[in-house]
């Protein structure tokens, strides 16, 4: 690698909106963001579940009689 022209690596602070601090290494010195581990629905288990066997009904019963004509070699 070329001598000084990289950015400096080094510690840096992770601050959640809901007031999470996380240590890990960047470039920067502090990072800010909206959503961690501790606060994403998807971690908390308080994801809002979407109606997929509606679409997968739906789905089905639009490539159904295409499907069905096929033979698989």
């Amino acid at each position: 690698m070329k001598e000084n022209i990289h950015p400096k690596f080094g510690p840096c602070e992770v601050i959640c909106a809901c007031g999470s601090v996380y240590q890990t290494r960047s470039t920067k010195n502090t990072l800010k963001v909206e959503t961690c581990s501790v606060c994403h629905p998807f971690w908390t288990g308080k994801h809002k579940v979407l109606d997929t066997a509606g679409r997968i009904e739906r789905f089905n019963r639009k490539y159904a009689s295409k499907t069905a004509g096929q033979t698989s070699k």
